[in-house]
C-alpha cells in the first residue's frame, strides 16, 4: 500500500463486524475506504463514524455474489480516486448450522455463492487494473475452520478452506506483476456470527457454544491486533510476503525481515 495519504481501500462487508473494524482501523491510519456490502442503512452507519473522525470513505450497495455489481462498484471507486489499490474480501455469511446431515442442499447456496464465489468476483473485479499497475495488495478474510476441522459447521469450514487454497494459488499467477495476495485470519471476535451460534443452542455442538459465549462477555480478539496485521500486508512491508495464510495471533511481525520456507504460513500451517 502506498504511504496511507495516498491510498485507496476497497473492503466487502464493511457495514458491520470485522470488515468495519478494518473500515474503521484503514481510514485512522489515513487511507481512502470504499465501504461496499448489501446493508444500505449499516454502510450509511459505517461512514458517518469514519467521517466524524475525520476520515474519507464512500459507500457501495452491492451484492459481492453479483460479479457485474462488484465490477461497478470498483469503476466508481477508480473514478472517484484513481483506482483500488487494496481490496479486503471480507464479505462472509455463516450458512446452516448444525449435523450436515440434518442441512438441505438449498441451505448451502447462499454460504458457497458469498464465502466462495464473492471472493472470487471481487478479486477478478480489481486484478485488471492492479496487473496493469503493477502494484495490488489483496487480503481475504478466512476465519475459524480454514484450518482445523469444525464439526456442524463443515459447508462454512470448507468454504473458508477452499479460498485459502484459493489464494495461494492465485498468489503464484499474480506475483510477477508485484500484486501480493494473502489471506487472514482474524480469530474469534464477537459479531453477528456470534449470535448465530448462540442462538443455534445444542445445534452448534458444546465446544463451539462455550467459545461464542466467552467471546460475548469478552469481545474476543483486539481489534487492534487484527488492524495492524492487515495493515502490515496492505504495506510495502510485505511485498515479499504473498500466498500466505496467517492468523492474528501468529508471530508475524518477523515476516517484516524474513520469508521463511515456501511451506511455512499456507493452508498445511508450517510454522516452523
Amino acid at each position: 500500500m502506498r504511504s496511507p495519504q495516498n491510498a485507496t481501500v476497497l473492503i466487502t462487508g464493511a457495514g458491520r463486524g470485522i470488515g468495519k473494524r478494518f473500515a474503521i482501523g484503514f481510514a485512522h491510519s489515513g487511507a481512502r475506504v470504499g465501504l461496499l456490502g448489501r446493508s444500505q442503512g449499516e454502510l450509511d452507519v459505517t461512514k458517518l463514524e469514519i467521517e466524524h473522525a475525520g476520515g474519507t470513505a464512500l459507500r457501495f450497495r452491492a451484492d459481492v455474489c453479483n460479479f457485474d455489481e462488484m465490477c461497478a462498484a470498483v469503476d466508481r471507486m477508480t473514478k472517484a480516486w484513481g483506482g483500488v489499490h487494496t481490496l479486503i474480501a471480507n464479505a462472509a455469511v455463516l450458512g446452516p448450522v448444525g449435523p450436515f446431515v440434518d442441512q438441505r442442499p438449498r441451505d448451502w447456496h447462499e454460504l458457497i455463492q458469498t464465502n466462495v464465489l464473492g471472493v472470487l468476483n471481487s478479486c477478478r473485479a480489481v486484478l485488471p487494473q492492479m496487473i496493469q499497475r503493477r502494484q495490488g495488495k489483496i487480503l481475504v478474510t478466512v476465519g475459524a475452520g480454514a484450518t482445523n476441522p469444525r464439526p456442524n459447521f463443515a459447508v462454512f469450514a470448507a468454504g473458508k478452506a477452499a479460498v485459502a487454497r484459493f489464494v495461494e494459488s492465485l498468489a503464484e499467477e499474480v506475483r510477477e506483476h508485484n500484486v501480493q495476495i494473502n489471506s487472514i485470519s482474524p480469530g474469534e471476535v464477537y459479531t453477528s456470527m456470534t449470535d448465530e451460534i448462540l442462538e443455534a443452542g445444542a445445534r452448534a455442538g458444546a465446544h463451539e457454544l462455550e467459545v461464542a459465549e466467552h467471546v460475548r462477555l469478552s469481545g474476543g480478539i483486539p481489534a487492534e491486533k487484527q488492524i495492524q496485521l492487515a495493515l502490515f500486508l496492505a504495506s510495502e512491508r510485505s511485498n515479499h510476503v504473498t500466498g500466505k495464510l496467517i492468523h492474528v495471533q501468529d508471530d508475524w511481525k518477523k515476516l517484516e525481515h524474513e520469508n521463511g520456507r515456501p511451506d511455512a504460513y499456507t493452508l498445511r500451517r508450517h510454522l516452523k
